[in-house]
């Protein structure tokens, strides 16, 4: 299954290998050929992660979307051009497809920021402008202030358990044409067990597909036109997260997945660890 990303008309798997905690060694590597392999061609990382290296070397020599981010105390012009340029250097790659800025920050102009992003699209250093844990206003400041090319997506965290983005976000993104792209869809693993009861329509429904919980989870979100990006060091649940790819639910299903999770609403990682992130990024 692939959507449209943004108004590009390019088409890249809904499913794509999150790295985010992945570490740099043989284990990372094999894991994300391993997606690769069973079907997903979209890679996401970023400069904060630390292992835009080791993507690089899994990737090697493969037709792949790849994505990273620029982390906030990077976005003064002349930083963010020589953040791209690393970047590229440690991905090993000539072009990134999707740069995204990491997090707002309000202590730089955003049209400095995005003058610059624009830059690196002129340069061929990049293929598109995308932005992460951004809010309405926020979109709008960043799309105001561009004069040649647009936003074409917004990566936030969406799963069962916190869904933020919803009504306000999601919406103006999809009128916007801005893709969305899930992070954390699986709930750092640990927090699926609530929602594994017997009981629980994403149990059933995994039951009767003869699926998993959270490939039903997976196969929930890309419901919505959204992509997601799950992560994991172990090959096995990295294909398992690509083959959900194959699920398509129901409108009663997805209805009934809708009205199970309404009860549920956990803080978001933003909402956890914004203040931290603006006060990184004044220096």
């Amino acid at each position: 299954m692939e959507f449209y990303l943004g108004k590009t008309g390019e088409r890249i798997s809904s499913i794509g290998i999150g790295t985010w905690q992945m570490k740099s060694n043989d284990q990372s590597i094999m894991a994300i050929r391993a997606g690769l392999d069973a079907g997903s061609n979209f890679v996401d990382t970023a400069e904060a992660y630390r292992n835009e290296a080791m993507v690089g070397r899994a990737i090697e020599s493969r037709e792949v979307f790849i994505a990273t981010k620029v982390f906030p105390n990077h976005f003064k012009y002349d930083s963010l051009i020589r953040a791209c340029e690393n970047s590229l250097k440690r991905l090993n790659v000539k072009t990134i497809d999707l740069y995204q800025l990491h997090w707002p920050n309000r202590h730089v102009d955003i049209k400095e920021t995005m003058k610059a992003m624009e830059h690196l699209v002129d340069t061929g250093m990049i293929r598109y402008i995308g932005v992460s844990n951004f809010n309405v206003n926020e979109l709008k400041s960043a799309m105001s202030a561009m004069s040649k090319y647009e936003i074409v997506s917004n990566q936030v965290e969406y799963n069962p358990l916190v869904r933020y983005i919803e009504p306000e976000i999601s919406e103006f993104c999809r009128k916007n044409s801005i893709s969305i792209i899930a992070y954390s869809p699986l709930m750092h693993g640990h927090d699926i067990d609530p929602i594994s009861k017997d009981e629980s329509p994403f149990n059933i429904i995994a039951n009767k597909r003869n699926a998993t919980v959270r490939q039903v989870i997976l196969a929930w979100i890309l419901s919505k036109n959204f992509f997601a990006i799950p992560k994991s060091n172990v090959p096995e649940h990295v294909i398992e997260n690509v083959k959900s790819m194959n699920i398509n639910l129901s409108s009663e299903e997805t209805s009934m997945i809708d009205h199970y999770v309404s009860r549920f609403n956990k803080k978001s990682l933003k909402e956890r660890y914004g203040n931290i992130i603006s006060f990184v990024s004044r220096f």
